[in-house]
């Protein structure tokens, strides 16, 4: 699936960050750059059955992570135990942001005492579903859907892992378990695929830009990138919709509106999207 990834970077591109650098599968890096040819490549290795070979995949992490400023993961990153390994090593690093969606939740879900080996400045992006999976990996006990205990279920999370959590949904509640944020941006229109893989790029674009660590004078905490990144996504689809109405919007049509939202939001203007 070369659709995640390609919209993440192109995600991060449209937020302002200056290059995306797409680490997938050797074997598909010319396709997914012809996908996003704005972006550049990073070719990971593969055993002869196309699997991701986790220790090829550290040398090069170990090689290109210093020179980037922030890290998205997930978006069609597979299934197995290989993806599980390459999470852990992952969210050991502590010296980059890091932002997981999709199948890096998924792949963290099923890593026994994951809150040990946690040491990331991470944001995590899950939707209710992938929220549950990990809940019960970590032994939350949570509501993720109704409404009056998404804050909490979110704010937990964050918590046992020290992380900043997005928990997507009508009313996307961002939190580092201390300060808790709710989205009033965004409609129906982001109900269609791909627009989740596009946040993923928005935040990591963001938090490369932006990001300064509590220590250092200036930039924004990972907890202010992630608003930023929730808020501009959703009025990006907002004024999709003031155009169009709520139905057809296509990720790619989402990506167009990013730097328009970026330009409203400089100007402190807002839009009245329908609902």
């Amino acid at each position: 699936m070369l659709g995640g990834p390609a919209l993440a970077a192109l995600g991060a591109l449209r937020s302002g960050a200056g290059l995306a650098v797409l680490g997938v599968p050797e074997p598909l890096i010319g396709a997914v750059l012809t996908v996003a040819p704005s972006a550049t490549g990073l070719a990971l290795p593969v055993d002869e059955r196309g699997c991701l070979v986790p220790s090829g995949v550290a040398e090069l992490l170990d090689t290109h992570l210093p020179k980037v400023d922030a890290v998205a993961v997930g978006p069609a990153f597979g299934a197995g135990r290989s993806q599980q390994r390459i999470m852990v090593r992952l969210v050991g690093f502590a010296d980059r942001p890091l932002i997981i969606d999709a199948d890096g939740l998924n792949a963290l879900a099923q890593v026994e005492q994951l809150h040990r080996d946690f040491r990331a400045a991470a944001v995590l992006t899950p939707h209710p579903g992938e929220y549950a999976r990990l809940a019960k990996a970590l032994g939350i006990e949570a509501d993720p859907v109704e409404p009056a205990g998404r804050p909490d279920a979110a704010e937990q999370l964050a918590r046992r892992l020290g992380c900043v959590v997005v928990l997507k949904g009508p009313g996307t509640i961002v939190t580092d378990g201390l300060t808790t944020w709710t989205n009033t941006t965004g409609n129906v229109a982001l109900a269609t695929a791909g627009t989740g893989d596009v946040l993923t790029g928005v935040i990591a674009g963001l938090a490369a830009q932006y990001f300064r660590p509590a220590s250092a004078a200036g930039g924004l905490s990972l907890l202010d990138c992630a608003r930023l990144g929730v808020h501009l996504h959703g009025l990006a689809a907002d004024l999709w919709s003031a155009r169009c109405g709520l139905a057809g919007m296509l990720a790619t049509d989402l990506l167009d509106e990013i730097p328009a939202a970026v330009a409203r939001l400089r100007d402190r203007e807002e839009v009245s999207p329908q609902r």
